[in-house]
């Protein structure tokens, strides 16, 4: 359906433009092709055919500076004419889908297959039937046997249609979760003079759009005007680097790409379908289908199907072509080698491998039940009766063998816990709707289970940890020290105006502080929240910096050095009115101090600024504004004559012998809620490490204030230079063992960059330092923490701060940007974990007694106590009401008292295996003893060797309706699995667990009273029913019992559930191939920078050398695998697409040229080596 309603999108907007296109000077097609070109092309193109951008921008009847009026008339037009911002999105699977997929669950694929079989052979009444006395027939079960069958069948049936609901409602709320993503994207554009935000949906060709770092641009578009602007194309082009965007050079911006750094505005020229994303969504919707009919027709090679398609759309494709494996990662290729590849998440590993263990006990059983009820049944009808075969009886034996092969599936069906899919899904998918509310958006549902294992988290300072609210707080002008706020009349005219210009001018024009909206609320920050500081710093001193802008507008700055992480400052020259030049900075205190070699004394004017006296500032107001964790920014400016006029290109020059006006500590306070929240988890065994580009004394202090932190304690904090130097060897590479010895104790890095981030989460995740691997979890908000937000176990981005890139990257989004709330995530995470190992204590018990009931009571009376209806009963319904009564117990703050599991801890503990034997031992006393002296104490038939076409007996109802007394009192007894004394602690704070006990309660009354034939029972009297529920209300005294005993004592007890080492170890890593490159890798590393050097020329070689063979699927796929090089921050991501390219290749030889591959081969090794 995408490919439909894309085509559809295409052809309608297609007709609107012929019938339109009179109405703009120019029409969608022109702009269309006009995106499609790069660089100087995109100049000469516009030259040759607009004359400049002006032209472009009248001719779409918009103004650079006034932007659009933004009448409804004119944009609905523009909507009819250019089409709308807005990409259809895929069906979803439809529900049928999803009850189809339900169903390939193995267990359940066994037990229809029974249920077909007894279901036919009830149906199946063979002739020379009706003789008892030849032929022994079992009446009532012939009668009820059609009932068994249907019984499976519909309980089936229900687990289907839970598992199915729960998908569907799973993708429906995320869906809504992404449709609520895409509602608060919002972006900055000029409407009649007014900056406004709009949804991105809203936007229309011929807007004037502001675009600034971190954005990711909604639509394609031509740069108008702006400074220093670097964009990311990777997501469209492969090439990982930065592309600097000018009017004159290269002013094409296109959607999906993201700016790296600097500021500007742009005219947007394309918009939804026909934008540059656009165009690929469409051929990914179109050709992904058209692919998934090929394949049927005959496996293809993937290198194929590209150049068809590239032939179809022609350039267009070609330019896109790329996309694919940047945002799929090679998507075709990788789906045909990572199907068996799909990591499961930890617990998914461990109950998988826990249900084929159990599978296997239950298979054995069920044999050994079906093998001795035969043997029996033939000896004493054959040999201890004599009894001849008579043919005409042969149908009747058929049948009395096929009861022993139900019996021997019910014990099979008893033995498996179905219920174990279902608790794990339903406890996830609970979990992820109340993550909600806790303000975590979940976007990868295990990533809410491995958070539960999380044992260290790297977390930002900024926003994560403070409030992201910035104020000055103490300042330093005119040669003295101010604790708070100056009083203005203390400060010199002259400094004023400078500082208010400085401050005004040289920042984000998008900056603004507006007017709180509740009355006594604090006034609220838009824009860059440092800058925001410094602009209320103005408002404090009773100035106003809007005049200062309306004087300088945006369009009149001359130069503007944009803030990046290398740089550490911004500057913004502007042209004073007798010509000559002023330049203003700030940034970074001790960077920005060295470059200036005056300073503004009290009186305002400039004297000589000394290293001597740097040193003195730097410890006498520097440091201790840092000690109190304030991060200390340098206000600075510089003149330049008129002529000659600067060489600005030259930075060096430019930004230096600077004049210092002041130096201001701006506070962001810590959230209050965060320390409790960071001593929580250091309670419950997560180690909490803040990774900062501040100061490092700023970062000491809030990590002191936080609790990271504990004067006494053996830690490190460490600057990104120095970190850097001790986990490098000699050549400048990383060595594992070097990063081990930092790690455990290091809990503040500084200064450091994006990269640094990667390499700390890396070092963690890979280190064989401790018995257990760590499970990390890191926070991020800018575009550069993609990678670490990747690698991490668990990514958080930020929801309000984060940029797009950092959310797409993430597995959880925080709603409220808040650190709480990963410690709520943490409980909901060991909650899960708790929830499936509850269900297994209950679920296990029951199978235990009712496998033994049902093996002991077939060997011995030839039938089993518990019929196959009333064992369903118990094993699928009660089992999946108890799934959703146990899993969806609220956490409580106990949770955070322990430690982390760890990976290879197994499932089922000491403790749970002690409470499931010791109830499996009180239960089966009771039923035994019930079974064989049960109809002496109630003065009853006794059912146990009941003719055979008896109505069901008292005698075998109450042992069954004791079974399930037993079960549900037990069920309270599940949900404490620590040896908890107190089972009823938090009941009533769980509404479903209550219903669910009492309903299961009176339905069990239903079916004892009203179930009779179907269910084999008879109704019971009052006095049974008592003695039925008292035997019940002991196990909660047999619970108070076992928990009496010591679990140290019982050695004897097996755990079970454990992930092995081997196990452990991802597949990934265990494919030999790898292995072998492993080692070749090391062994190249001391070639590397001979390899670069002569990599480089190879590359550009073959590239020349493709271009001239006119195959355009090799330059696809050589353009794929370099788009999947610059992506791949991680080796193990690479590994597998690169070498299945190679053995396509290897599959078709004659299909590539020996250059291509060589290529291949080549940029395989290479990458795997610079990391």
């Amino acid at each position: 359906m995408g490919d439909m309603t894309n085509s559809d999108f295409y052809s309608k907007n297609q007709r609107n433009e012929s019938s339109h296109g009179g109405e703009f000077g120019c029409t969608m097609e022109e702009l269309r092709s006009l995106m499609e070109l790069r660089g100087t092309e995109a100049v000469v193109k516009i030259k040759e055919t607009y004359g400049d951008t002006e032209a472009i921008c009248r001719r779409l009847k918009t103004s650079p500076v006034e932007g659009l009026p933004g009448t409804a008339p004119d944009l609905e037009k523009r909507k009819q004419i250019f089409g709308q911002n807005f990409i259809p999105p895929k069906k979803p699977k439809t529900f049928l889908q999803l009850v189809w997929e339900a169903l390939q669950d193995v267990t359940l694929i066994i037990l229809e297959i029974a249920a077909i079989i007894s279901l036919g052979l009830s149906f199946y009444h063979p002739p020379g039937e009706g003789d008892p006395d030849i032929c022994p027939e079992d009446e009532g079960e012939a009668e009820a046997g059609w009932i068994e069958g249907a019984a499976i069948l519909l309980s089936v049936i229900c687990v289907v249609l839970v598992t199915a609901f729960n998908d569907w409602s799973k993708e429906k709320q995320f869906r809504g979760l992404q449709s609520r993503i895409e509602q608060e994207q919002k972006f900055t554009v000029v409407r009649a003079g007014q900056v406004v935000q709009i949804p991105v949906a809203e936007i229309v060709v011929g807007d004037i759009a502001q675009v600034k770092y971190g954005d990711l641009l909604p639509a394609d578009g031509l740069f108008i005007q702006g400074n220093d602007l670097k964009i990311d194309e990777s997501s469209l082009t492969g090439e990982s680097d930065q592309v600097r965007k000018s009017v004159d050079k290269d002013p094409m911006l296109l959607s999906g790409t993201h700016v790296m750094e600097g500021s500007g505005r742009m005219l947007v020229t394309a918009v939804g379908v026909n934008s540059q994303t656009g165009i690929i969504f469409t051929l990914l919707g179109a050709g992904g289908e058209e692919e998934e009919k090929k394949d049927k027709k005959g496996k293809r090679n993937p290198f194929v199907a590209i150049e068809e398609r590239d032939l179809q759309d022609g350039a267009a494709a070609m330019e896109m072509q790329p996309l694919k494996s940047a945002e799929g990662g090679d998507a075709d290729d990788k789906k045909k080698a990572n199907m068996h590849k799909k990591e499961k998440s930890v617990l998914q590993g461990k109950l998988t491998k826990l249900a084929v263990q159990i599978g296997k006990a239950g298979l054995v059983m069920s044999a050994v039940t079906v093998i001795i009820l035969v043997l029996y049944f033939t000896v004493d009808t054959f040999v201890v009766n004599k009894k001849p075969w008579l043919p005409e009886c042969t149908p009747v034996y058929v049948q009395y063998f096929v009861k022993f092969f139900i019996i021997g599936v019910t014990v099979l069906v008893v033995a498996v816990p179905e219920g174990l899919p279902l608790a794990v899904t339903i406890s996830l998918a609970y979990s992820v709707k109340k993550m909600m509310k806790d303000n975590n958006l979940v976007r990868h549902l295990d990533a809410c289970e491995t958070m539960g294992n999380a044992t260290a988290i790297c977390s930002d300072k900024t926003g994560t940890l403070t409030t992201n609210r910035m104020t000055v707080v103490q300042a330093y002008v005119g040669d003295v020290h101010y604790k708070e706020i100056p009083d203005p009349s203390s400060i010199n005219d002259k400094t004023m105006e400078l500082l208010v210009n400085a401050i005004a001018i040289n920042s984000a024009y998008t900056t603004k502080i507006l007017p709180p909206e509740k009355e006594g609320a604090l006034p609220r920050q838009v824009g860059n929240k440092t800058e925001c500081g410094l602009l209320g710093l103005v408002l404090d001193l009773k100035q106003d910096y809007e005049p200062v802008r309306s004087q300088v507008p945006e369009e009149k700055l001359y130069k503007v050095y944009t803030f990046n992480s290398v740089r550490k400052s911004m500057s913004t020259v502007i042209r004073l009115p007798d010509e000559s030049f002023r330049m203003y900075s700030k940034g970074a205190s001790e960077i920005v101090l060295k470059k200036c070699c005056k300073i503004l004394s009290g009186a305002g004017e400039p004297r000589v600024f000394r290293p001597r006296d740097r040193d003195e500032m730097v410890k006498k107001v520097i440091e201790p504004m840092a000690c109190d964790g304030l991060r200390t920014i340098c206000v600075a400016y510089r003149d330049f004559p008129s002529s000659p006029e600067p060489d600005w290109d030259n930075e060096n020059d430019i930004l230096n012998d600077l004049t210092c006006i002041c130096v201001v500590g701006i506070e962001d306070p810590v959230r209050p809620e965060v320390p409790e929240a960071i001593r929580k988890c250091q309670r419950a065994g997560i180690t909490v490490r803040m990774v900062t580009g501040d100061n490092i004394n700023t970062a000491r202090a809030i990590a002191i204030k936080c609790g990271i932190i504990h004067p006494g304690e053996d830690f490190l904090c460490l600057e990104g230079k120095e970190f850097n130097r001790r986990i490098r060897n000699e050549k400048g590479e990383i060595e594992q063992e070097r990063i081990d010895k930092i790690w455990p104790k290091l809990r503040v890095l500084a200064r450091s960059s994006p990269t640094d981030k990667h390499t700390l989460v890396k070092g963690i995740i890979d280190s064989t330092h401790t018995e257990q691997r760590q499970v990390v979890a890191v926070t991020g908000d800018g575009t550069n923490d993609g990678p670490a937000l990747k690698k991490a176990d668990v990514g958080f981005a930020m929801g309000i701060a984060g940029t797009d890139v950092a959310k797409e990257a993430s597995d959880i989004i925080l709603t409220d940007d808040n650190f709480s709330s990963i410690v709520k995530a943490v409980m909901w995470g060991r909650n899960v974990y708790d929830s499936i190992s509850k269900f297994l204590q209950f679920q296990l018990t029951v199978n235990v007694v009712a496998v033994i009931v049902a093996f002991t009571g077939a060997c011995i009376t030839q039938d089993s106590p518990l019929k196959a209806v009333q064992m369903l009963w118990v094993n699928l319904i009660m089992d999946t009401f108890a799934s959703l009564a146990l899993a969806t117990e609220p956490p409580t703050e106990t949770l955070l008292l322990r430690k982390p599991y760890g990976r290879n801890k197994p499932l089922i503990s000491r403790t749970m295996m002690k409470n499931i034997l010791g109830h499996a031992v009180y239960q089966l006393t009771l039923i035994f003893t019930l079974l064989f002296v049960g109809e002496k104490m109630f003065q009853i038939d006794s059912g146990r060797n009941a003719p055979l076409h008896s109505p069901p007996s008292e005698h075998y109802t109450i042992i069954f309706n004791t079974f399930v007394m037993m079960q549900l009192f037990n069920e309270i007894n599940a949900r404490k699995i620590h040896g908890e004394r107190n089972v009823f602690d938090g009941i009533f704070r769980n509404p479903i667990f209550c219903t669910i006990v009492l309903g299961t309660f009176a339905i069990q009354i239903v079916i004892v009273q009203f179930g009779g034939k179907p269910f084999s029972c008879s109704p019971l009297q009052l006095d049974q029913w008592m003695w039925c529920i008292f035997i019940g209300l002991g196990e909660l005294v047999w619970g108070q019992v076992i928990a009496t005993i010591p679990t140290s004592r019982l050695k004897f007890l097996k755990e079970a559930g454990r992930l092995t080492q081997k196990e452990e170890i991802p597949e990934e890593e265990l494919n030999e191939d790898v292995e072998e490159i492993d080692h070749a890798e090391r062994e190249l590393r001391r070639g590397q920078i001979l390899w670069f050097r002569g990599l480089n020329r190879i590359q550009t070689q073959i590239e020349v050398v493709n271009t001239f063979k006119s195959g355009a699927s090799f330059q696809g796929a050589l353009r794929r695998q370099s788009s999947v090089t610059s992506q791949s921050q991680d080796v193990a991501n690479l590994s597998s697409p690169s070498r299945v390219s190679l053995s396509n290749a290897l599959s078709s030889p004659t299909s590539l040229p020996p250059m291509y591959w060589s290529k291949r081969c080549l940029s395989h090794v290479s990458v795997r080596d610079c990391h």
